[in-house]
């Protein structure tokens, strides 16, 4: 059964004892290591492997591009290389395994990088035209990003519903979700930052991905996630680019949700890093096989309370960052944003492990990965 990690830095050690875990069958995998420069001792860690005889086809599977989820994704990863690694075929496939794409996120538990990127939002090649891309969250940042100290956390959480159902009121549930979650790029001190220049980590992984899909006829990228959905099922987030349905994808992969990334199903991201690999096929490799997806494991829940306990985590965590806040709220806070993330309950994980099984066989089979 698997575990989530103590910490960031039990999980590196681990990951990079895994590497003769893949020597087993790849002689040439390779380890290689990023720091970034924080001085916070964190690094971007990697495996990477050529298939031995033939390029047929790649996989790429990413963890903790948002940094706390990472405990999470490294528990995912560590079942794929339990069980699934030794079914694929080393002659004719190649690897990329990627730990932390946030590290400084995943050490202190939170959500974006240093410079509080939200780097899901920052994937993007000119941020000029983002600017005055998301008007309603100008219109929703008082209620999104309080300019004051965090007091009693229960009260406060009661004056923020009473807020948002005001909110709700005027603009609606659909808005809202879209306004605060598509990601914004001028307020640097808010929640879902993209950012006003590309970051280290996002550069480094665009890098990774060019290199990665090189020679390959066929690429399949699986990046794991947490927090949306429903508490009791992983939902398959597709691209809003994915010319298969939901439906489709469903019946292909043998999921029981699938979702894609637009205010339909999902909500709208600008600058997704899945949708940026979808854009950077359709330019340098039209005609190949290709699919991503992200792997979202739900823990609030989905009902219209869950959404608003998911809400206010997130901006209270951020108040509390930089607005500071007593010490009780401080306590509440990091309890309860850690608990959105990397649910504490045995059943949870244990029904996670369940969901990315059956996700890693189907969509293995179907892409013909395994046999």
């Amino acid at each position: 059964m698997i575990a989530l990690p103590e910490s960031y830095e039990r999980s590196r050690e681990a990951f990079r004892a895994r590497l003769e875990t893949v020597r087993d069958r790849w002689p040439g995998a390779r380890l290689l290591s990023h720091p970034l420069p924080d001085g916070d001792e964190v690094t971007i860690d990697w495996i990477a492997a050529e298939a031995l005889e033939k390029k047929e086809r790649v996989l790429i599977f990413t963890t903790g591009e948002h940094g706390v989820e990472g405990y999470a994704g490294a528990a995912a990863l560590q079942l794929f290389l339990d069980e699934f690694l030794v079914r694929l075929d080393p002659r004719t496939t190649g690897l990329l395994l990627v730990h932390a794409i946030n590290p400084w996120g995943m050490k202190h538990r939170r959500r974006v990088n240093a410079a509080n990127v939200d780097l899901n939002r920052s994937f993007v090649t000119d941020f000029a035209p983002l600017a005055s891309a998301n008007p309603d969250y100008d219109l929703l940042s008082g209620l999104l990003n309080p300019a004051r100290p965090l007091g009693w956390a229960e009260g406060a959480r009661l004056l923020f519903v009473a807020r948002v159902v005001a909110t709700l009121a005027r603009y609606g549930m659909v808005r809202l979700r879209e306004a605060t979650l598509r990601g914004q790029f001028s307020h640097p001190r808010g929640i879902y930052f993209g950012g006003q220049a590309p970051q280290e980590e996002t550069t480094l992984m665009m890098g990774l991905f060019d290199e990665a899909i090189r020679g390959y006829a066929q690429m399949l990228t699986l990046d794991m996630h947490t927090g949306y959905g429903p508490r009791d099922q992983m939902t398959l987030v597709a691209s809003a680019q994915e010319k298969r349905s939901s439906q489709e994808m469903q019946a292909r992969f043998g999921v029981p949700r699938v979702s894609a990334a637009n205010p339909q199903e999902f909500y709208s991201i600008q600058g997704d890093m899945i949708e940026y690999l979808y854009s950077l096929m359709a330019q340098k490799f039209p005609d190949r096989p290709f699919f991503a997806a992200s792997f979202e494991f739900g823990t609030f829940g989905d009902s219209t309370l869950a959404v608003l306990r998911s809400l206010f985590a997130m901006v209270a965590e951020n108040q509390v960052h930089w607005q500071g806040g007593s010490a009780a709220a401080r306590h509440w806070v990091g309890r309860e944003f850690v608990e959105m993330f990397a649910p504490s309950a045995p059943d949870w994980l244990a029904k996670a492990e369940m969901d990315a099984r059956q996700a890693f066989d189907g969509i293995l089979r179907a892409e013909g990965f395994i046999e």
